[in-house]
């Protein structure tokens, strides 16, 4: 059986990336194609498949322009010689056409959330320019006339949560079975807390970022943040030295901060929320908005696994946090490595494998 698998882009390795790394050791001889690629910024375990990019890869600098061109990338690639094509989507990839004998499973981090959940946002708050917001109106209508016919082209959805499972549903009237991502949960470790929160993420608006450094330098919190994105400049604004920006770090540096923080924060809805898994695998709580994915990952046994806070607001965290640190001695973090268990890649290796390759029936 040939088997390709389609990814979005590969230019870093964020939750997305380490799901298609997994999938890459249940296919270990698929070919992958891909809107963008740099080599350089994926894991050996993605290099070394066969990887096609579309014909927009010169222009991978200036990735996020070129939304309204994906369409016509993803639909030029050939995937005649395939029998079963996996599409890995939260920006577009199951817009692939395959042949009518080939089936197409599409595993979906999320609809494509700058066209669905987020556009009211994206458009009027976190697009500063008129001239980006006149001409993001047209376009996004024609996107999202093409991303719900595009599912039409999905023979079956695998969604990486309820929460996910939900805005299938919402967005596309699709049914989708659950499989929550793949976490190497068996690597993470704990020590003994320093004084410090954590924050591991892009830089980008949807994250709410800016309300967690606010709320941590105006309170003397210290804060360390992992990862870089375009808000980077715009974020060290309400930043003070008690906000250490970390930029892209290695694994093995990264499960060390893990493993010293006081708390792991996660001040937005996520899909599902691999970061809050990794933490608790770290044996280390986390304290997150009520919404979304965190629901699934985070235990509810407070204060013990963490916090829900419930407003998307500075006061609303501040709160969860002073309410945290009232009972920060009852962390239990064998309990919480023992919760974060259930999310292995084992797991997810044995699901995927059960919808990709049914048995027949007798």
């Amino acid at each position: 059986m040939r088997v390709a698998i389609v990814h979005y882009w590969l230019l870093g390795m964020r939750g997305g990336e380490k799901v298609l790394e997994a999938l890459c050791r249940i296919l270990p001889d698929a070919d992958i194609f891909t809107l963008f690629y740099d080599p350089e910024a994926v894991p050996p375990e993605i290099r070394s498949h066969r990887v096609r990019a579309s014909f927009l890869q010169p222009l991978r600098k200036h990735y996020r322009s070129l939304l309204p061109l994906m369409p016509l990338a993803l639909e030029n690639f050939d995937l005649r010689d395939y029998d079963l094509v996996l599409s890995s989507e939260s920006g577009p990839a199951k817009g692939v056409i395959v042949p009518s004998a080939t089936r197409h499973v599409c595993y979906c981090h999320t609809p494509i959330r700058y066209l669905w959940d987020l556009y009211p946002a994206y458009r009027n708050d976190w697009t500063r320019s008129r001239w980006k917001r006149a001409l993001m109106t047209p376009f996004a209508n024609y996107l999202r006339l093409w991303d719900y016919a595009s599912a039409a082209r999905v023979d079956d959805f695998v969604a990486n949560s309820e929460n996910v499972k939900r805005r299938i549903w919402k967005t596309y009237r699709r049914e989708s079975l659950v499989v929550t991502p793949p976490v190497a949960v068996e690597t993470f470790y704990c020590k003994p807390p320093e004084d410090y929160y954590l924050i591991v993420s892009e830089l980008v608006a949807y994250k709410r970022l800016d309300s967690a450094i606010r709320v941590c330098a105006a309170t003397g919190r210290r804060l360390r943040i992992v990862g870089d994105g375009p808000e980077y400049q715009a974020l060290r604004r309400f930043a003070n030295g008690n906000i250490e920006f970390c930029g892209k770090i290695g694994d093995a540096e990264l499960r060390d901060l893990y493993s010293r923080c006081r708390a792991f924060l996660m001040p937005a809805e996520e899909d599902f929320g691999i970061t809050a898994v990794e933490a608790l695998a770290s044996g280390k709580p986390v304290i997150a908005l009520g919404r979304g994915g965190a629901l699934e990952t985070v235990p509810v046994n407070e204060p013990r696994g963490g916090i829900f806070f419930p407003e998307a607001t500075d006061a609303s965290l501040l709160e969860a946090l002073e309410h945290w640190e009232q009972h920060e001695n009852q962390v239990q973090p064998r309990e919480l490595q023992a919760w974060a268990a259930q999310f292995s890649e084992a797991e997810f290796a044995r699901k995927m494998r059960g919808i990709l390759f049914p048995e027949p029936p007798r």
